[in-house]
């Protein structure tokens, strides 16, 4: 926002006089993301202006920069040529990534424009399902021989270094470019000039698989500190790599995705600014509907209590009290349990864990909590009125954090997203049964409807 309001009026300008030069020169003085962040208000046809100005590489990296939609929008007005160019200069998942968002139509109509190379690279990348390792990586890596020896190596990484994403692993593959081993610039640079790369290569080689899942594959970098992962087949050839700025975006995106579900709110494929009106407020308001039923039900279920009320007229000032317990304590369950299935891969026992330590935080909160609400309590009721107020808040702490714990579970297992397990969900699932679990409290520590005081 800020280079925005500083540059645009000077990029105003530039257009305006028609200046090539005046253009080139602001892409190539900024970096290609600053860029990007000024002249996205621009026009897609004056975006395009402004991109044509400078060389096909500079324009890849500024194009790269844009959300889905400016890609989109881009792609309806740019000529097919210079298009093509474009997206030959993209590193293989970026440029795979923008082709996913055309229709088949439009895809087909720049693959004839590329070169060779790129279109068979670009038609097995889009062959790998979405959100799978082959659909992250990049097959632009640094790949070496065992039998040459260092000094050779560094020669050939002079030659491989332009047209690799990344130089600092280097992965040594047979002749039927299986994963025999990987080294890292350092050893390279470090070993003797004579030695060869079978003697310095490591041979146990940590790699997954091209049908992960990529949050897997994301996980997988994290834990081991790496750089890049390599990508095997079946037959362990090397099929790209997974680089960490790859990763980084996968585990954003899935952290901003879960935190939208835990909100209540369905998954937004663009940024909140850039998302529009009506498609936001869909989004938001399918959850709101269904959260709008759970409480229907909940005032239904106090209905059914009407009599009761009546009789014990008290309750209803403990009823936000006693709720709020529950819902509280199930949302951070929920929260804890979710993130926790999200970072790292949970087997029986790990679940198993995950309940019976929640089960004794419940009881744990939930003593004190009790304590504290028949302190409060106490003040405004009679004894018994007390008891009741306090032994619910209890069994709605226990009852809120076992859910919270359970039903992110219970959704893994059936293979749906734990994350639809929102904080606003689970508290209207809590409020449900609070009703019937306080005034059954009630019931059965003060006895029916029939013998209460009018």
């Amino acid at each position: 926002m800020f280079y925005r309001s500083l540059l645009f009026p000077d990029l105003r300008m530039t257009l305006d006089a028609n200046d090539d030069d005046g253009l080139r020169e602001f892409c190539e003085a900024l970096h290609p993301a600053v860029v990007a962040e000024v002249i996205d208000e621009l026009e897609p046809a004056e975006l395009w202006r402004v991109l044509v100005s400078c060389d096909a590489e500079l324009q890849a990296e500024i194009f790269g920069f844009f959300e889905p939609r400016l890609q989109i929008a881009i792609v309806d007005v740019a000529d097919r040529k210079r298009l093509s160019r474009l997206i030959e200069e993209m590193a293989p998942d970026d440029r795979v990534d923008v082709l996913e968002l055309l229709d088949d139509e439009q895809v087909e109509s720049l693959l004839p424009l590329m070169a060779q190379a790129e279109r068979t690279d670009i038609r097995k990348l889009l062959s790998y399902p979405d959100g799978s390792a082959g659909s992250i990586m990049t097959t632009e890596y640094a790949s070496l021989p065992e039998e040459i020896t260092v000094s050779e190596a560094l020669d050939e990484l002079r030659i491989q270094a332009p047209d690799s994403e990344t130089i600092y692993y280097i992965y040594i593959l047979d002749e039927g470019r299986r994963l025999d081993g990987i080294v890292s610039l350092r050893e390279l640079i470090q070993a003797k000039r004579t030695a060869t790369l079978s003697e310095i290569m490591h041979r146990d080689v940590i790699s997954v698989r091209v049908d992960d899942d990529e949050e897997y594959v994301a996980r997988e970098l994290a834990r081991y500190d790496f750089l890049a992962i390599p990508v095997v087949d079946n037959l362990h050839r090397l099929v790209g790599i997974v680089t960490l700025d790859d990763a980084l975006d996968v585990l954003e995106e899935e952290a901003t995705e879960d935190a939208q579900m835990q909100a209540a709110i369905q998954p937004l494929d663009e940024s909140y600014m850039t998302t529009p009106f009506f498609v936001l407020a869909q989004k938001r308001g399918v959850w709101l509907v269904i959260l709008l039923a759970a409480a229907f039900l909940t005032a239904w279920v106090m209905q059914g209590y009407e009599e009761l009320q009546r009789s014990y007229v008290w309750m209803a000032a403990f009823i936000p009290l006693v709720l709020a317990s529950g819902g509280n304590a199930g949302s951070q369950s929920a929260t804890l349990i979710i993130r926790e299935m999200a970072t790292s891969e949970m087997d029986y026992r790990d679940k198993y864990f995950i309940v019976m330590r929640e089960l004794r935080m419940a009881l744990t909160l939930g003593a004190a909590l009790m304590a504290l609400s028949f302190g409060v309590a106490i003040c405004m009721v009679p004894l018994a009125e007390a008891i009741v107020v306090a032994v619910t808040v209890f069994i709605m702490v226990i009852f809120g954090t076992t859910a919270g714990a359970l039903l992110p579970i219970l959704f893994k297992r059936l293979g749906m997203d734990p994350a639809l397990m929102s904080n606003p969900l689970i508290a209207a699932l809590v409020d449900v049964l609070g009703v019937i679990i306080y005034f059954s409290t009630a019931i059965a520590l003060l006895g029916p409807v029939a013998k209460a005081v009018e």
